[in-house]
């Protein structure tokens, strides 16, 4: 009998893309995707990795998971309500409602009314000034660090930015403000020493070729002991005698105070007390898209919104679209996760708890996005082996939960309450796996 090769048994391109899943798949994913896919399986078949008989169950198996984005939902079971490796803020539902809508062709610059151009992001400015009277403009960008990039562009490239050495900070995935700064063709001017500045050191260090005065936050870490700072009303005086814009770079985004975060900033106090510009985030504390934020003096805004660079740092139509309905519409997620109740949340672990034989633990979450550095958010995590972290990463849906001191820990705080049996589920699947392994340790 004649050895007949393997390969010839490998389905054809064109057999397999005719198999009615495969046709399917076409209305969601492109002509090219599915090819790669088709040809992925026939390789494999061909180096003898994928018997031929297997090729098309696995190509059918990869097409029915395959989405148009890699990017996979993930149920944040940290207690770290601001989250960026996560993508900070989830939106809210009005927000996403309002995306959707914007997906299409919208009236971002145009006024329907006499078919002319309008101006750019009106209704989000407008839902700004509305949610913060205290400032007189706004303005939006695409994110926090190019609102202060612009800021010190427009109003001191060339020239000076005063700044405490103590707020020169360091921000996520290591870029430095100093950098930031004078990438912009601005020269730093520090003022004072690492834990201690003056109001002397600003007055010495303020003269003609001061382009502005600018004030950092410093939101990801806290310096205790033998400190000194200026507050923004100290400082105010000093700028405004010498006619020069002082710019206070909040970073996460409050617009006005609350309660349960008494030291952090938001735009509204500091506005009063004195800042002409306050720069913010916009996926933070406010809970909205990726934008950033400018609020001030009217003449600043404008200043700062008709230079060159304004353009290129410009928020789309989808940004400006969630930020104003983040604004006007229903609390979003991460303002409901920061004053959750703590009952609630023990009455949640508790239930689930008893659904799976495990214990209850205090838990305390955090701000995060490098916003209220040390506050602890007081809650309850469901303690499990240590194991189960891995499995519940690569679980569907993925629960990113938080691994410390030998355990796994799942926090309620940022998961939606409509989402626990999606939890329970995951976790009983993530248990059954390590015991068939008999593994508890690794994570």
């Amino acid at each position: 009998m004649d050895h007949v090769d393997p390969r010839r048994l490998i389905p054809r391109t064109n057999e397999l893309l005719e198999l009615p899943a495969v046709r399917e798949a076409g209305t969601r994913l492109n002509g090219r995707v599915i090819r790669d896919l088709v040809q992925r399986y026939q390789e494999q078949a061909r180096r003898g990795e994928l018997a031929p008989d297997q090729v098309a169950p696995a190509l059918l198996a990869a097409v029915a998971s395959r989405r148009a984005t890699t990017l996979r939902p993930v149920l944040n079971a940290t207690g770290v309500i601001v989250h960026t490796n996560l993508g900070r803020a989830p939106l809210s539902a009005g927000a996403i409602e309002a995306v959707v809508a914007a997906s299409g062709y919208v009236d971002v610059e145009l006024d329907l009314g006499d078919g002319g151009r309008s101006s750019r992001g009106a209704g989000a400015r407008a839902a700004l000034l509305a949610a913060c009277p205290a400032a007189e403009d706004a303005l939006v960008v695409n994110n926090g660090a190019a609102a202060l990039v612009l800021a010190t562009t427009a109003l001191a490239a060339g020239r000076e930015v005063v700044v405490s050495r103590g707020e020169l900070v360091e921000i996520g995935a290591g870029f430095r403000l100093p950098d930031l700064i004078t990438s912009t063709g601005a020269k730093l001017h520090e003022v004072g020493t690492t834990n201690r500045t003056h109001l002397r050191d600003y007055a010495a260090a303020v003269g003609p070729d001061t382009g502005c005065v600018l004030k950092v936050h410093p939101s990801n870490f806290r310096v205790d002991g033998f400190t000194s700072a200026v507050p923004l009303d100290e400082l105010s005086p000093l700028a405004k005698e010498s006619g020069i814009p002082l710019v206070a770079d909040l970073g996460s985004g409050l617009l006005a105070p609350d309660p349960h975060l008494p030291h952090e900033p938001d735009a509204a106090t500091a506005l009063a007390n004195g800042a002409d510009v306050v720069t913010a985030s916009g996926d933070k504390l406010l809970g909205g898209p990726q934008a950033g934020l400018l609020l001030g003096r009217k003449e600043i805004i404008t200043q700062l919104a008709r230079h060159p660079l304004a353009r290129a740092v410009r928020a789309d139509k989808l940004a400006l679209a969630a930020l104003e309905a983040t604004i006007a519409g229903e609390p979003p997620p991460v303002v409901e996760a920061l004053h959750a109740d703590v009952g609630q949340l023990r009455r949640r672990a508790d239930s689930l708890a008893q659904a799976l034989g495990v214990p209850v633990v205090a838990h305390e979450g955090r701000v995060g996005g490098g916003g209220a550095p040390g506050v602890a958010l007081p809650g309850w995590a469901l303690r499990l082996p240590e194991g189960v972290a891995r499995l519940l990463r690569a679980g569907d849906p993925a629960v990113l939960p938080r691994v410390h001191d030998g355990s796994c820990l799942v926090d309620l705080r940022c998961v939606p309450e409509g989402d626990d049996e999606r939890l329970l589920g995951a976790v009983r699947q993530a248990l059954a796996a390590l015991g068939a392994a008999g593994d508890g340790r690794a994570g």
